[in-house]
């Protein structure tokens, strides 16, 4: 029995990463910039990316992979592989996966295909996908995989700082009238993954409070929700930012000092269909359960 894992690129996986793992396979999330359509690191480089962002007039928006493109990857799948599990971006945040979930029930995919909801993005997306990929190597079948992956869904959260608001006001997510308030009161939100859709956190005047806001939530986390998983040292912590690596490796350090027994599992940066809602100098951290195989 051959399993095969199909994600897309809000994942986060590198190419190198991707090569890794024979039987993993990436679909392109397309975006557009001033309503032409790109695909991350084939048609634009994340520098040019977000070289254009700093001219006011850019628009930028977001699509999900074509059904072609869907099929098109499954049935070249099938080909080699007897089931795909595909974990695509949380449905709070995109369609993909009620999508998904229809053309699985095609006759060619019935039996086959098997879509799940994990409501993640990132680094915890990648973490469940990497999750999967050992389970199929240490032998699991298809529903005991999806059976895990459901069940350790929510066991993830991710904190995002945003120091401007209005790629969230363009994208609708904030009134105009409560984004221009918020920009006169220097309003800087942290926002938060849970499950489902990127919500607010809590508020803050400057950089620091939000950094301050996000290692105290990861704190309040490992005493609370994840206190079983920690003392089984199930847990890791990752940091995702947008064009700002430089403060990623300061973040890095601060978390290295404030949790010096919790391994910082990886630095990613954050895909640019995320980017485009979020913008620049965007800094995310979390925690993630993860099996023991991955330390």
């Amino acid at each position: 029995m051959k399993i095969a894992v199909v994600t897309d690129s809000s994942a986060g996986f590198s190419n190198e990463e991707i090569n890794k793992y024979s039987n993993l396979f990436v679909l392109d999330i397309p975006f557009f910039v001033n309503n032409k359509e790109y695909v991350e690191n084939k048609d634009m480089t994340r520098e040019e990316f977000f070289n254009l962002l700093d001219d006011s007039n850019t628009e930028v928006h977001t699509s999900q992979p074509s059904i072609s493109s869907v099929t098109n990857m499954w049935t070249k799948i099938l080909k080699e592989y007897d089931y795909i599990i595909h974990i695509p971006i949380s449905s709070g945040l995109s369609s993909s996966y009620n999508t998904s979930q229809m053309l699985s029930n095609e006759d060619e995919f019935i039996g086959k295909v098997f879509p799940i909801d994990l409501q993640r993005i990132s680094f915890s997306l990648k973490i469940a996908c990497q999750e999967a990929l050992v389970m199929i190597k240490e032998g699991f079948n298809v529903r005991e995989i999806i059976d895990y992956l459901i069940k350790n869904k929510f066991n993830s959260s991710i904190y995002i700082n945003v120091p401007d608001l209005k790629y969230l006001k363009k994208g609708g997510r904030l009134t105009k009238s409560v984004a221009l308030i918020a920009s006169l009161l220097k309003i800087k939100p942290v926002l938060q993954i849970q499950g489902e859709k990127l919500d607010l956190y809590k508020k803050a005047h400057s950089i620091k409070q939000c950094t301050n806001i996000q290692v105290n939530a990861i704190k309040d986390d490992l005493n609370n929700r994840f206190k079983e998983y920690l003392d089984n040292n199930e847990m890791v912590l990752a940091i995702a930012y947008t064009n700002n690596f430089d403060e990623a490796k300061k973040m890095k350090e601060l978390l290295t000092c404030e949790f010096p027994n919790l391994k910082i599992y990886l630095i990613d940066p954050l895909c640019l269909t995320i980017s485009c809602h979020i913008g620049k100098n965007c800094l995310g951290v979390g925690l993630s359960r993860i099996r023991k195989e991955l330390l």
